[in-house]
């Protein structure tokens, strides 16, 4: 019996050898070579396979462009993440950890193109039932969907070719497997060779291929990482274990930018798109908190605003600790120790964290300037302010540098202020009138309780005693009481001598018989007549002017 050959191959660039290393000769990368068996059969099947589905040759002035072939998908988040919709005969490969949503999404989309194209779902991980109880929950329901559960990539072709769908969704890659492999499914080998058959069905059918593939620890496809360069699209499903949000990111896509973003929030109805992700990530910003600022970063084509967040503490070790979370751990000490060498500041000393609130990755050069000043706010414990975006690159001479895509950015500043001014000042306003009322009015009640208990006598009590005070003030200062009374025999003024006894000691005197008469309880006519006839008869008399 003839031994079955086998070679290795680079799960890092797809190098194939016929004996095993340490390093790959092509690449130089460390224990990355993988055994794969190779027999004719496989070669016959793949060849076969090949042949059938061989693209003709054409002239390039002969192809028409003219006709769209990119299509919406429904979601418009999905769409700028893809480029302005998917590409018809593309190969997209949506990555993630598990239960981030990849399913969730896959389905959601099926209710949107079912309306107008055939899909196919094939699941390898749900059964048809299970996969109908997520369609009821999400409200997909729809004649063109139809449902596969299978792991054999035969069957799965066969079912295509038996259904002729205009998009295929795999759910996931690592559960297909190949009949002509011995390896189990999951393998690297089974992983490259059944996406190369969907890469090949997708261009020689012109079908529209969906591949949810999971992730590894470390974050990236599980899988060689040849299985990248092979698709078309490559989206990474991102979000927070805690947190409702999920951000989708395009690492690699043949049809528009990469690194484009879209947001989507979980919820029990399922994906709900954000259509404004600058909002959603400075929500719940403190005001005038220390070691914190706001910057814009491009997410592709879309700027989007982050906060950065730092925080210093003295180091409780002898080294120092550094920790940074949505951040550039290597650009971070860098910015530290320009900090530290231009600024004068000593942060060598402190324990140093630096985190880009809601989960986002902030990997260009414009976010320097606001991780510099939410260091120095930490350090020096002063706030920056809330009406700061700080964009621009620092140097290691501490000098500022421009951006590119300045004008968007500024332009995304302009149009969250408005935003930003309504949840700082209208609604804190709003719940202050409110609650400042509530309590005006509870005190105003209990107040008047007590003036029902005999409060109210003292209270005339003390206003009759201000009120007199008052008046008696008014008369000294208004009323200007003086006598021309003169005694011939010695030349004596009178009011000279009550001048010198107490100025205006003539208004006092009114004042006290004013009062003396009110003590006894004499009418408010009564005493405006005297004060009437008595002042027109002393002054008749020339005894005051």
């Amino acid at each position: 019996m003839a031994k079955a050959k086998s070679v290795f191959f680079c799960t890092e660039c797809g190098n194939e050898t016929p004996k095993w290393a340490g390093r790959c000769p092509s690449c130089g990368a460390w224990n990355t070579l993988v055994e794969q068996a190779v027999g004719d059969g496989a070669k016959a099947k793949t060849g076969g396979r090949s042949r059938a589905l061989r693209a003709k040759a054409h002239p390039i002035a002969e192809l028409d462009t003219a006709q769209e072939i990119r299509f919406p998908t429904g979601m418009g988040e999905l769409d700028r993440v893809l480029g302005g919709g998917a590409v018809q005969g593309s190969l997209v490969l949506v990555g993630g950890a598990p239960g981030i949503g990849k399913s969730t999404l896959m389905l959601q989309i099926c209710g949107k193109l079912s309306e107008t194209a055939k899909i196919l779902y094939v699941s390898g991980e749900e059964s048809p039932r299970q996969l109908k109880l997520r369609a009821d929950r999400l409200g997909v329901q729809s004649d063109n969907l139809y449902v596969l559960s299978e792991t054999c990539l035969g069957d799965v072709l066969e079912s295509v070719e038996e259904e002729k769908p205009d998009v295929l969704i795999v759910d996931s890659i690592q559960t297909l497997y190949q009949d002509s492999l011995e390896s189990p499914a999951g393998s690297v080998a089974q992983v490259r060779a059944c996406t190369l058959e969907l890469m090949q069905l997708a261009k020689g059918e012109g079908i529209t291929v969906f591949v949810i593939g999971h992730v590894n620890k470390e974050g990236s496809i599980a899988g060689p990482k040849v299985l990248e360069h092979m698709v078309d699209c490559v989206l990474y499903f991102e979000g927070e274990a805690h947190m409702s949000y999920r951000i989708l990111r395009a690492a690699k896509n043949r049809f528009g930018a990469t690194n484009e973003i879209g947001v989507f929030e979980m919820r029990s109805e399922g994906l709900v798109e954000v259509p404004n992700p600058s909002e959603m990530l400075l929500s719940g910003r403190p005001d005038d908190a220390p070691g914190t600022c706001v910057t814009c970063v491009m997410e592709g084509q879309r700027p989007v605003l982050a906060e950065v967040q730092a925080l210093l503490a003295p180091a409780a070790q002898s080294v120092s600790r550094r920790t940074s979370n949505g951040f550039d751990y290597n650009r971070a000490a860098m910015l530290m120790a320009v900090l530290e060498k231009r600024g004068a500041l000593k942060v060598s000393g402190c324990d140093a964290f630096l985190n880009v609130i809601g989960g986002l990755s902030v990997d260009e050069p414009a976010a320097d300037l606001a991780a510099v000043l939410a260091l120095a706010s930490s350090y020096l414990d002063k706030p920056i302010g809330n009406h700061v975006a700080a964009i621009g690159e620092v140097g290691l001479t501490g000098e500022l540098r421009s951006v590119n895509h300045l004008s968007e950015r500024l332009s995304e500043v302009h149009r969250l202020g408005p935003i930003l001014a309504m949840i700082i000042s209208i609604v804190p306003s709003v719940l202050i009138t409110w609650f400042a009322g509530k309590l005006g009015y509870t005190m105003g009640s209990k107040y008047l309780t007590k003036l029902n208990g005999g409060m109210m006598d003292k209270l005339m009590y003390v206003c009759g005693i201000v009120g007199l005070m008052v008046i008696g003030a008014m008369v000294a200062s208004m009323v200007g009481l003086t006598t021309p009374i003169t005694f011939a025999s010695t030349g004596l003024v009178l009011q000279d001598v009550l001048n010198s006894i107490l100025p205006n000691l003539l208004n006092l005197g009114i004042v006290m018989l004013m009062y003396t008469l009110i003590r006894k309880k004499v009418k408010t006519g009564w005493l405006l007549g005297i004060c009437i006839v008595g002042g027109v008869a002393i002054n008749a008399l020339g005894l005051l002017v």
